[in-house]
């Protein structure tokens, strides 16, 4: 029993205990500083605002389409015109070949000496072959050179001596053989038309080249240009220089010295009838008179580097 009673006691005791621990308040803990705020984050910056999207215009519905009209039916079709021909081709004749004696012109001139003359049958057959033609037939003999102009050519051929004449055969057509009107080229007087081409022949002076695909050059002087440069000038001339004789080299027909021409010209001469009137003005065959060339321009003096500007030059023609 006693035992028991203790216990109970005890029991006691530790329930009275615990009231009064629950009664006394605990005692303050120390406090402890707060954490420090973390730094708050920038805000992000704002984003640029898009402008919305334009709105697409609405879709216009297509026009309708017109109804299609019938085409008118063509007329038929014409036929092309022919094309033009193109144009011909500037000839250009080959290198003159060895002298031979059947195409080798002698003309023994009142001037004093003969003159020799390579024909180009190769290029103008034609004319070398009428020439050799009137030759062989003694048709040149005496004849004047009544057109001699300076600083161009001189004309003969005329047994008139007008400028119209010519001999009883056909008229030659016009051979562009590709030779040039250099000093000594020899050609084919004619009119205005083309194939009007006789007996009348003319041996340039000087250069005139743009008469090349105009008139037929047959040969050139091969010797004796001295001569040819010794006839007298004029339109006729008023005493005209001569063709004493004229022959073909094959014919092996000698030169005539110095005095037998010079006897010869005069006895011409005499029996000659009188030269005829001027022919300016008249319907001539043979080549047009070139226009005269430009006079020189005058040569300026060295100038000092202080001297005034020159005067403004004169444009040219």
């Amino acid at each position: 029993m006693s035992r028991l009673k203790l216990i109970l006691s005890g029991l006691a005791g530790l329930f009275f205990a615990s009231m009064l621990a629950a009664q006394t308040p605990p005692a303050a803990e120390p406090q402890t500083a707060p954490p420090a705020a973390e730094p708050q984050a920038a805000p992000p910056a704002a984003e640029p605002e898009t402008a919305p999207p334009a709105a697409e215009p609405e879709a216009v519905p297509p026009a309708a389409a017109p109804e299609a009209v019938p085409p008118a039916a063509a007329p038929p079709a014409a036929a092309p015109a022919p094309a033009p021909p193109p144009p011909a081709a500037r000839r250009i004749a080959p290198p003159p070949p060895a002298l031979d004696p059947e195409n080798t012109w002698h003309l023994d001139l009142s001037t004093g000496g003969r003159v020799s003359i390579q024909l180009r049958p190769d290029v103008t057959p034609n004319h070398v072959e009428r020439i050799k033609t009137l030759t062989r037939q003694g048709f040149y003999n005496g004849l004047a050179f009544f057109r001699v102009i300076e600083g161009f050519m001189g004309q003969s051929g005329d047994p008139e001596n007008s400028g119209a004449g010519g001999s009883q055969l056909p008229n030659l057509e016009r051979e562009i053989g590709g030779l040039f009107h250099v000093r000594g080229a020899v050609g084919m007087a004619r009119t205005d038309d083309p194939n009007t081409a006789n007996s009348q022949f003319y041996i340039m002076f000087v250069p005139r080249l743009n008469m090349d695909q105009h008139y037929t050059v047959f040969g050139r002087v091969v010797s004796g240009m001295n001569f040819i440069d010794a006839i007298e000038r004029g339109e006729p001339p008023l005493a005209p220089s001569r063709i004493v004789r004229a022959s073909i080299g094959a014919d092996n027909v000698p030169a005539l010295s110095a005095d037998e021409l010079r006897a010869e010209a005069a006895r011409l001469a005499a029996s000659a009838s009188a030269p005829a009137p001027g022919l300016a003005g008249r319907a001539v065959v043979g080549p047009a008179v070139p226009p005269p060339p430009p006079p020189p321009r005058a040569i300026e003096p060295a100038r000092a580097p202080n001297a005034p500007p020159r005067p403004p030059r004169p444009p040219r023609r």
